[in-house]
């Protein structure tokens, strides 16, 4: 049994198509049913009693759960998330996959790689340093367990990726593009549809255990006047768009909760954010979907998508 505990996010449905692939029996969880070709559970993963229940008879359990984009939400259910998970799955004796994001690493010279210090500079990444900690230790203690990380998301059914939001969306609908900090500076994307597949292979080959990976990744080094550009070509339509200043943000957060939010992770749109995959793919023999398929792909979801 395979557990997917946050099944209907962004990676949820690529992972479990992935896994029944294979023929692998899995379960679904998630707040609210999410009906698949998968056995659903309804679960509430801040409840002891309910994680215990849903990752019992698992043999691999995926923590796949996305919160609210809220400070005070991510340092009270977090930890207690982890918490559940990690006694749950030692409970079980299953393996662990836990989905995770580069918050902690902060500000980073150079790419980021699965050997670059936890060294954040925002709230958030603290609260994910803190939860990445608490999964090591257990490692440490002996459960079987890997971190999967990936850089921001794009692609098709991507609703929560800001670069969908804030090019591709706003391009379909004939709106002028929204950087986020600084259209000169590199960012790089994971292609959404590259993270089920990858994540599938972690659960599947024990030489994952132990360690961090980084999920397939174009190594392609776009600005995102770059993404502007080619995105603006692949719809027809001229490449205008405005930047978002961190003091913008700030200023805006003064009336928008999400604006608030948004303005201390500024700082990986105005500066270089490059992410290396390196590791996973020479070990697992997987490449990365190039920009150009991604991109074209994504464009294609949104014109279909307002037809």
């Amino acid at each position: 049994m395979h557990t997917l505990l946050g099944c209907n996010g962004t990676t949820g449905p690529g992972l479990a198509r992935a896994l029944r692939r294979q023929n692998l029996t899995v379960r679904g969880v998630s707040r609210r049913p999410h009906p698949g070709d998968w056995e659903h559970r309804v679960a509430d993963v801040t409840n002891p009693a309910d994680v215990l229940a849903v990752v019992d008879g698992s043999e691999v359990v995926y923590l796949l759960v996305g919160l609210q984009y809220d400070l005070k939400v991510w340092r009270r259910d977090w930890p207690v998330i982890m918490e559940n998970v990690i006694n749950a799955c030692q409970a079980a004796g299953a393996r662990l996959v836990f989905m995770d994001n580069v918050y902690a690493y902060g500000l980073t010279e150079g790419p980021m790689t699965e050997k670059t210090p936890m060294r954040p500079n925002s709230e958030k990444g603290k609260v994910r340093e803190k939860i990445a900690r608490m999964l090591l230790d257990a490692m440490d203690g002996g459960l079987r367990a890997c971190i999967a990380r990936a850089a921001d998301f794009y692609g098709p059914h991507c609703e929560n990726s800001a670069l969908n939001s804030t090019v591709f969306e706003r391009y379909a609908a004939g709106k002028n593009a929204i950087l986020m900090g600084r259209a000169d500076k590199v960012h790089t994307y994971t292609y959404s549809s590259d993270i089920g597949p990858a994540l599938a292979i972690l659960g599947t080959d024990t030489r994952a255990d132990g360690q961090i990976w980084h999920l397939p990744t174009s190594g392609e080094r776009w600005t995102g006047d770059q993404w502007a550009r080619a995105a603006a070509a692949a719809f027809g339509v001229a490449p205008k768009y405005q930047t978002t200043p961190t003091f913008m943000l700030r200023l805006l957060g003064l009336f928008n909760p999400l604006m608030r939010e948004l303005a201390e992770m500024n700082y990986q749109f105005t500066h270089d954010y490059v992410f290396s995959s390196e590791k996973f793919e020479n070990t697992f023999g997987v490449k990365p979907t190039p920009i150009e398929t991604g991109l074209a792909e994504t464009v294609k979801y949104y014109r279909e998508k307002r037809k």
